[in-house]
C-alpha cells in the first residue's frame, strides 16, 4: 500500500536545474538538500577530467554513476557503481566516454 507524503516536499527535474561549468566539459547542478548534505549531479563530456584534485578534508562524498563510465584512480566504473570517499581522501574523476553521476557531499553543519 502506498504511503502518503506528509510535510514539505520539493520535486524538480534534474535537467531543469541550472548547470555551472566547473572546468572544460565538466558541469555541475546543485540540487535542493538539507543541512549537512549537499546533493548534486555532475555531467562529464567525453574526454573530460575534474579540473583539480578533489580533496575531502573534514567530511566525505559519495556518488552513483547513472550513465557512461567514470575513471577514478586506477578503476573504471559504469552505471550502477557507487563510490564513497571518507574524510581525508582525495580523487580526480575523469571519463573517456562521457558520464553522469549523482552524488552527495557531507558537509559540516553551519553554526546558527
Amino acid at each position: 500500500m502506498p504511503t502518503e507524503i506528509t510535510g514539505p516536499t520539493l520535486a524538480t527535474h534534474i535537467d531543469a536545474v541550472d548547470r555551472v561549468e566547473i572546468g572544460p566539459g565538466v558541469h555541475a547542478r546543485e540540487l535542493p538538500g538539507t543541512t549537512g548534505i549537499r546533493p548534486w549531479v555532475i555531467d562529464l563530456a567525453p574526454g573530460a577530467e575534474w579540473p583539480g584534485v578533489d580533496e575531502h578534508t573534514g567530511y566525505g562524498e559519495a556518488y552513483y554513476v547513472v550513465e557512461g563510465t567514470v575513471i577514478d584512480g586506477a578503476h573504471t566504473y559504469g552505471p550502477g557503481s557507487y563510490l564513497f570517499f571518507a574524510p581525508g581522501t582525495s580523487h580526480r574523476p575523469r571519463t573517456e566516454t562521457g558520464a553522469r553521476a549523482f552524488g552527495f557531499n557531507y558537509d559540516q553543519p553551519k553554526a546558527p
